[in-house]
């Protein structure tokens, strides 16, 4: 069931609300850039998410295909959510970092279903083959 969760950076700069029904499944990434700042994500489409405060904070990092904003905020450096726009996507989506969801219960992120990806290698259909990592 979706519910609505808050979120943001740390030093608060950064707010927003999504939509999300964390049951429904999430996210985790072993490509260079969510390894490194260590993505858990949550997937929205643009009419369940919405940027309460931040945006001119916000700086945007592109890398490869640049199909992907890796969006963070300027003043913390959060990585707190991003967005993307390609066909395998389905337009445009928002990829909310769950860490970064202020008012959800651990008992729902116990529960959040995790899907496994191998970006490293550029096998998005597959999870890599260690993943305690992540």
């Amino acid at each position: 069931m979706k519910k609505t969760y808050v979120g943001g950076c740390h030093c608060g700069a950064v707010r927003y609300e999504a939509d999300l029904d964390l049951s429904a499944g999430t996210l985790k990434c072993n490509c260079s850039i969510c390894t490194k700042v260590r993505n858990w994500l949550a997937f929205v489409k643009p009419e369940g998410f919405r940027l309460l405060a931040g945006e001119s904070e916000l700086g945007d990092y592109q890398f490869g295909a640049k199909h992907l904003h890796h969006l963070f905020c300027k003043r913390c450096g959060v990585h707190s959510f991003g967005w993307g726009e390609a066909p395998e996507l389905g337009g445009k989506t928002y990829a909310v970092n769950v860490n970064c969801l202020e008012n959800a219960p651990v008992e729902e992120l116990v529960n959040a279903p995790v899907m496994f990806i191998d970006g490293r290698n550029d096998n998005w259909r597959s999870p890599p083959s260690d993943t305690r990592h992540l």
